[in-house]
Formats: structure tokens, sequence, C-alpha cells
């Protein structure tokens, strides 16, 4: 099994999980992260990172959520790897108010 993104990272775009991944198995497009499942250990380590809980093992996703298994293999194709912290999307801080997480 693999982690994915989900729609939470939408707006966001944090990359404080990035840091965690020993395997670098995170990509990113101008609007949000994305998993990729082919290099994906399934260790974890990125879900308590994330301050919006965008991050989810694949089999606790809802049943409403498990488009985003397909979404992550196919967008994390090609974007480039991100590895390092970056600076949020410009709309990180409202969406996170909206998703009801404090700052």
């Amino acid at each position: 099994m693999t982690h994915v993104v989900t729609g939470n990272c939408d707006r966001c775009r944090f990359t404080e999980c990035v840091t965690t991944c020993p395997v670098d198995c995170f990509h990113g497009d101008a609007e949000r992260l994305y998993i990729n499942p082919d290099v994906c250990i399934d260790c974890g380590a990125c879900i308590p990172a994330c301050p919006v809980e965008a991050i989810a093992d694949e089999m606790d996703l809802a049943a409403a959520d498990k488009s985003w298994v397909a979404i992550n293999r196919e967008r994390s194709m090609a974007p480039p790897v991100i590895a390092t912290t970056e600076a949020p999307l410009p709309t990180a801080e409202q969406r996170r108010a909206e998703l009801g997480f404090g700052a």
C-alpha cells in the first residue's frame, strides 16, 4: 500500500512533510503535492508533519476519497521531486483556516 496526498493540500502546498520522507517520493506542481506510489515505502512519517492532515494511508481513505490514489499515481509522474521545505502557497493560511486547523 501507499500514502496519498488528498484534497486538503489544494491551495496550501505546505512542504513540511517532504523533509520527513526517507525516499523522496513527493512531487509538486504549482498547486499541490503528490506522492509517487512506486517510490513510497509506506513509513507514515509524513502524516503527522502535514499541518492540514492532507496525507493518508491508502487503506484509511473513505470511499469518497479513493480517487486520490489514482490522482497521485498519475500526477506524480511529471512534476519534479520536492525534497526540501518551500514556501507554501499565498492562499495556504486562508485554506488552513477554512479546513479548521489553527496556525
